[in-house]
């Protein structure tokens, strides 16, 4: 097994870390007016919005820590590794195209479509296919996170289209999606070789 250096678990661990700490802080700064149940977090990196700089500074560490998970994690397959990359990457577009502060903005929505979906599919396109890898690499691990991010994502498209709680659906998907980089890591170096330690080879 290839060996997962730490410095890809320290970014697995501040990908959620860094998004959510964001979007509390940016809400805190947009004061009671803002409701995180009804309200997406674009409302948040709005351009002239208080908190602004916060949540799109957030964004960006986001994209960032995604890109460099997916370097470090070797044992993942290779088209799965690209594209949580490129999901980190698109993380980066969102931040620097913030929509306007009324209205909205083609170039952010599309920005944040080709996140999601990158987020969604990296999970089962990094999947050990022979069942002999990690846990989180196994193929039914993989295809459970990426259904999951999928349904949540479709709760989101919906409760935005009819005025729902899009902000909570917008949260739970983008937790997952943020989260489980981690959680592919740590079954990585937890995984015992035959020595009873985590394999370095």
């Amino acid at each position: 097994m290839r060996y997962v250096p730490g410095w890809a678990l320290l970014s697995s661990v501040c990908a959620p870390a860094v998004l959510i700490g964001g979007w509390i802080i940016a809400a805190l700064l947009e004061g009671p007016a803002y409701d995180p149940a009804t309200e997406t977090i674009s409302v948040l990196a709005a351009d002239g919005a208080p908190g602004f700089w916060v949540m799109n500074v957030a964004l960006a560490g986001l994209g960032v820590c995604h890109m460099i998970t997916a370097l470090g994690l070797r044992p993942a397959a290779f088209a799965g590794r690209v594209t949580l990359g490129a999901g980190g990457a698109a993380a980066l577009v969102v931040a620097l195209l913030p929509p306007p502060s009324s209205g909205g903005s083609l170039r952010h929505g599309s920005a944040v479509v080709v996140g999601f979906s990158l987020l969604a599919v990296w999970p089962v396109l990094a999947a050990d296919r022979r069942g002999t890898g990690p846990w989180a690499l196994r193929t039914v691990p993989s295809l459970t996170a990426t259904t999951v991010m999928l349904a949540s994502a479709t709760w989101f498209v919906i409760e935005l289209h009819y005025g729902g709680p899009a902000g909570a659906a917008e949260r739970l998907v983008t937790t997952l999606q943020s989260f489980w980089p981690f959680v592919v890591v740590a079954s990585c170096l937890r995984r015992p070789d035959r020595t009873g330690y985590p394999s370095r080879r």
